[in-house]
């Protein structure tokens, strides 16, 4: 039987005390509402949705029995609005209450999530570059529910270089276009549990340049927002895949389906980008979210589940087998799951900061902006791996009970996987992360944020309250966080004979980012744990350090491998040959 899905309210509260009070509060009444949509109307569908999937007729994709009833209700009860402007029927909350509800959706139901934040983010693009036409006839609309996004970009021939897109656009007499070709894997392309599907389509106009300077974007609904016609957008088919059977992945054919330029011309992967960046943190979250759903899974089967003696009790021979979780190698994958789920929540918290922050625009947020833009692979690539990872180890820890069904473990890696992959896999967004974030502007902003990493530090040191334990972690991070510019340094140097260094280094130089972005945050927390007053429960705290403790001793060593791997250069990745 699937482990219940408990959203992780007392850890997210924790931290929302870097917000004013009335804030902090107002946040988390709207989360314990939403979690417990989440728990009682999403989360029971999971292993439903799994099994049965969609279904493919005709053209026409029929969601799992429930499964749209339940997207309806998320839907009709105005959550798909949280961060959209008032003025458009949303309710102009911020993006970390956002971030942390888009968690709990996605850990309580990967499929159903998809709906949401696909929607969101194509709504956050035609809001920013959209005509006020474009605005007035979508946004309302989808921003109710009544109507849901997609975004298109791939097609068969190209994956993930859009330069080879050869879907196009010419345009007709009233100033609309025609747009021709075919897209793959698009999540939720169609379905039947909204009234309308608004698709954000890259497509190149008759005459634009070659590659991806000459892509533009579009806005093609399935039905005409004025007269309600059926637009020439078809389904050929969805995918028979891993995971997440209850969102279809379709192939669309547009055959001169009638679309409007969203945004200029030939600026179609630039605005693009709008939607990509959003549903990159997006699918942090998702990593997050699965991580924190493989530990309570965990946790749940070690604390009941009864097998041999732990080592400190085998010369014991009377009495029954000890619960798994009495195992040393047990309570290393407990832990290794929790410092992943939390420490990757505190990340993605902190990136949602600097989103609100650049929202509110100005000098602040210009220089947010950039901080954001080299987090956003970080978080993106390196919390859906160690999502991935929670999710195998949920597997270990439950044993061959894990290998089946009956438990809803091996659903966890599977509707996982995808994570990975989508908006760019981790290799793409390496080579983001250190080509253009870092290389690109000449390490300054990875300076800057290792210069908060140094003022936390600094800031322990010669806090009298703070623990003698929490200082020492701070002495630990130091040395990493002075390495970490260096490599860049290292590999710059190399890259000057031969670019593809960068290629090489580019996965290991990530990696180790995350281990110390995590370290970072895990050492923020261990500070405020220690800070947080009556509030909190002693037992929840004292899992806070504990976690920390595992975290500094047993995770953060890992990064020394991806220095080494990275320090070695290209030569070692010769075929032969």
């Amino acid at each position: 039987m699937a482990h219940p899905y408990r959203a992780p309210l007392a850890d997210m509260r924790l931290l929302l005390l870097q917000h004013p009070p009335t804030q902090a509060d107002a946040d988390v009444q709207v989360l314990s509402e939403l979690a417990t949509f989440a728990q009682e109307q999403w989360a029971p569908l999971n292993a439903t949705g799994d099994a049965v999937g969609c279904s493919f007729q005709q053209g026409q994709v029929s969601l799992p029995p429930g499964v749209k009833a339940a997207l309806r209700r998320y839907l009709d009860g105005g959550w798909l609005g949280m961060t959209l402007p008032e003025a458009w029927g949303g309710q102009a909350l911020s993006a970390t209450l956002a971030s942390f509800a888009g968690e709990v959706l996605s850990a309580a139901n990967p499929a159903l999530s998809m709906f949401a934040a696909l929607t969101t983010s194509a709504c956050k693009t035609i809001l920013a570059i959209g005509s006020d036409a474009l605005k007035e006839t979508y946004l309302p609309r989808m921003a109710s529910g009544e109507w849901t996004g997609t975004m298109c970009m791939t097609e068969a021939h190209c994956g993930s270089d859009l330069g080879l897109i050869k879907t196009t656009a010419v345009q007709v007499e009233d100033g609309d276009y025609a747009i021709s070709g075919n897209k793959i894997f698009i999540s939720g392309g169609e379905h039947d549990g909204s009234a309308n599907i608004v698709h954000l389509v890259l497509a190149r106009i008759k005459g634009a340049p070659e590659g991806s300077k000459g892509l533009s974007l579009f806005v093609v609904p399935k039905w005409l927002p004025h007269s309600g016609a059926a637009n020439a957008v078809h389904c050929l088919g969805i995918e028979n895949k891993m995971g997440i059977h209850a969102n279809p992945t379709c192939t669309l054919s547009f055959e001169q389906a009638r679309g409007q330029l969203l945004g200029k011309p030939h600026e179609g992967l630039k605005a693009m980008f709008t939607m990509m960046n959003e549903m990159r943190l997006v699918a942090a979250l998702q990593g997050v979210g699965l991580s924190e759903r493989a530990f309570q899974q965990s946790f749940d089967y070690a604390t009941s589940r009864t097998q041999g003696k732990a080592l400190d009790r085998a010369n014991q021979s009377e009495g029954q087998a000890d619960a798994l979780v009495c195992h040393a190698d047990v309570r290393r994958m407990l832990l290794t799951q929790q410092v992943f789920a939390e420490g990757g929540r505190a990340l993605c918290h902190h990136c949602a900061l600097l989103l609100d922050t650049v929202n509110a625009g100005g000098e602040q947020g210009k220089s947010a902006e950039k901080m954001l833009g080299m987090l956003t692979p970080i978080a993106k690539a390196f919390l859906t791996e160690t999502g991935l990872e929670s999710a195998s180890l949920a597997i270990q820890v439950h044993g061959g009970h894990g290998y089946i069904r009956d438990n809803g473990v091996e659903q966890s890696y599977r509707d996982g996987r995808i994570a990975t992959l989508y908006e760019g896999t981790t290799g793409i967004q390496a080579l983001d992360l250190l080509g253009r974030k870092v290389l690109g502007d000449q390490g300054q902003t990875l300076l800057a944020f290792t210069q908060d990493i140094r003022h936390l530090c600094e800031i322990i040191d010669q806090d009298t309250a703070a623990t003698a334990q929490v200082k020492a972690w701070a002495q630990q991070l130091l040395p990493w966080v002075t390495a970490w510019p260096e490599l860049v340094q290292q590999i710059g140097v190399k890259a000057m004979d031969n670019r593809e260094e960068v290629g090489a280094a580019a996965y290991d130089f990530l990696m180790y980012s995350g281990y110390v972005c995590l370290a970072y945050f895990w050492l923020r927390t261990a500070h405020a744990v220690s800070e947080a007053g009556q509030d909190f429960d002693p037992i929840f705290l004292a899992s806070k350090q504990n976690a920390a403790a595992f975290y500094f001793a047993r995770i953060l060593p890992r990064a020394h491998a991806h220095q080494a791997a990275m320090s070695s250069g290209r030569e070692v990745l010769s075929m032969g040959g």
